[in-house]
């Protein structure tokens, strides 16, 4: 191989790389994927790099010299990658190097020199030192260089920024082996788990992350992931939870140093009120009070304070609300229902805010499993999923040949089709009306597909006819029938109406099933009493449809099918 290491001589790691902050991870001997800390001893590595008489600060140190040297720090420069000048959105690095335009992309200048000139650095450039420091860190750990990686982008990330990336990570000595899509990243991750059953599933990933939301619709079948529907908000994100404490904590500072003037008119006030209401964001987290404590924030003064968790979700009230309205908005999208979700799953590290957690699960049914620390004994940590699942892919695909990792990537094959509807069987017996659907195959599972599953027939046992249908899924709602008033004195006020109609039940709503099409029936006679049948569907890849049925513990069976659909006048089918 010329350019990519020879699989045999590939080191991989999964590599998270977001605008806020940065992971590495790798799987262990025992398969588990762990994530790296840095030599800070940091996990969550902060996206940043500073300099300072020539010599390069990345991360937690980087970040310090937001306060004393923000013109030659740069910072939330992962989603200007790839990207023209006149299209990217330049507030995030208000308080550190803004960017310029230089040529067709996005650049800073900064003095990264010891002479101390100021020099004009693309963006491109400045991720490829992001990357080899990530590197660096990763190769120390593990006593190896490494030199490939899977890398994780939003459902949003172009073709032109996933270029500019995989060469800035050339550049840094990386080769990518593949790029994966965070919130799958994140389902991957909870899925590697020894201990986690893989099921046909609905599960919303919800991402709050440092500047942006990311909600993502993902249906799992069999272990294969498709994205049903994405939304993103650029206006809900940690930073609006930062400076809602950074308004609270600067009103507070004015109430009490009248004279000291206001800190968020400084651009060194600023900068240290922002990171300190960071650090209290995260402590409420965890904690049901924070201090916030800052030396000379403004004009000389000291100022300390505290805050409370339920002041602080009343302050960012309207964040919450708009990030469920998000995750809300993707599964309408989606075209379905609440009720059909299965998991919601918190990534991001400000997911680590229970009440963010508590919100989706008033927004949600009680069917709907919510995984965050704060509602689930067994959630990974949210900081950490993309990173694992990203390192847990680059396990599996690091000894392949690159050519075999392009077929396998290839939109002819992860593009494939998918049922627009459920399949299932229908038993009836004795009276035609009779029968419940049970689902096999569920719909937005990608062909082909097989599937069989044991049912039970009724106890007299007889004659049985099978139906393998075609199911759309209906959500039913049951309005509870009134309460009958009690009798009432003429001399009563009606005042009390009022508090009955505000004491009625909420409607009840629940899955049901409505049968479409019949694909292919068979009929089994003499069943023994209590029998059971065995129902295999198989969807080939033009989606006609083969089906075996027999008694359980019976000689033979019977099979049926129906041929593919033929193609519409698009070419769709």
């Amino acid at each position: 191989m010329s350019e990519e290491e020879s699989p045999a001589q590939r080191v991989a790691i999964g590599i998270s790389f977001g605008n806020s902050y940065s992971s590495i991870a790798h799987t262990s001997g025992e398969g588990k994927a762990e994530v790296i800390a840095n030599e800070e001893g940091d996990r969550q590595i902060p996206s940043i790099l500073s300099y300072v008489d020539g010599e390069e600060f990345q991360g937690t140190q980087a970040k310090a010299q937001l306060v004393r040297n923000s013109k030659n720090t740069v910072a939330y420069f992962r989603d200007f990658l790839g990207q023209d000048f006149k299209s990217i959105d330049p507030t995030p690095c208000h308080q550190s190097a803004h960017p310029i335009q230089h040529d067709s992309t996005v650049a800073f200048k900064i003095k990264d020199t010891a002479e101390g000139a100021e020099n004009t650095v693309t963006v491109s450039e400045i991720t490829t030192r992001h990357i080899r420091r990530l590197k660096n860190s990763a190769s120390d750990f593990m006593g190896k260089t490494v030199n490939a990686a899977v890398i994780t982008v939003p459902t949003n990330f172009s073709d032109a920024q996933k270029e500019a990336l995989t060469k800035a990570a050339k550049d840094a000595g990386v080769e990518v082996l593949q790029f994966i899509h965070e919130p799958v990243a994140a389902v991957l991750a909870y899925d590697a788990r020894a201990e986690a059953e893989v099921a046909d599933k609905i599960v919303v990933v919800a991402d709050l992350g440092g500047i942006r939301s990311d909600v993502a619709v993902i249906a799992s079948r069999g272990g294969m992931y498709s994205i049903l529907a994405t939304a993103h908000d650029y206006d809900v994100g940690g930073t609006q939870l930062d400076q809602v404490l950074m308004d609270h904590f600067a009103k507070e500072f004015i109430k009490k140093h009248k004279s000291g003037g206001d800190p968020r008119e400084n651009d060194r006030s600023l900068a240290k009120l922002k990171l300190e209401s960071e650090a209290v964001k995260k402590a409420l987290s965890l904690g049901s009070s924070a201090n916030f404590s800052v030396e000379s924030l403004s004009n000389g003064l000291d100022f300390t304070s505290t805050i409370n968790r339920t002041r602080y979700e009343l302050l960012a009230s309207k964040i919450f609300a708009a990030f469920t309205r998000l995750a809300l908005h993707a599964v309408e999208k989606a075209q379905l229902d609440p009720l059909d979700v299965s998991e919601i799953i918190l990534a991001g590290g400000t997911a680590h805010t229970p009440r963010i957690a508590s919100a989706l699960q008033s927004a949600f049914p009680e069917s709907t499993t919510v995984l965050a620390p704060s509602t689930s004994p067994t959630a990974l940590n949210p900081s950490e999923l993309a990173a694992r699942g990203a390192a847990i892919q680059a396990s599996l695909i690091q000894e392949f040949e690159a050519e075999d990792i392009d077929q396998s990537t290839h939109p002819m094959v992860t593009v494939t089709p998918h049922l627009a509807h459920a399949v299932g069987v229908l038993c009836i017996s004795g009276d035609p009306a009779s029968g419940v659907f049970r689902p096999l195959v569920e719909a937005e599972t990608p062909v082909p597909v097989r599937r069989s599953a044991v049912i039970a027939t009724p106890r007299e046992g007889g004659d049985v006819l099978i139906k393998i249908c075609e199911g759309v899924r209906e959500i039913k709602v049951t309005k509870p029938a009134p309460k009958p008033k009690p009798a009432k004195d003429e001399d009563e006020d009606d005042e009390d109406d009022e508090d009955d109609s505000e004491e009625e039940e909420e409607e009840i709503r629940e899955k049901a099933w409505r049968v479409e099409n019949v694909l292919a029936e068979a009929a089994l006679k003499g069943l023994k009493k209590g029998a059971k049948v065995e129902v295999q569907v198989n969807v080939a890849a033009d989606l006609s449809v083969q089906c075996f049925v027999r008694e359980v513990g019976g000689k033979g069976g019977v099979r049926g099918g129906w041929s593919a659909p033929k193609p519409v006048e698009n070419g769709s089918i």
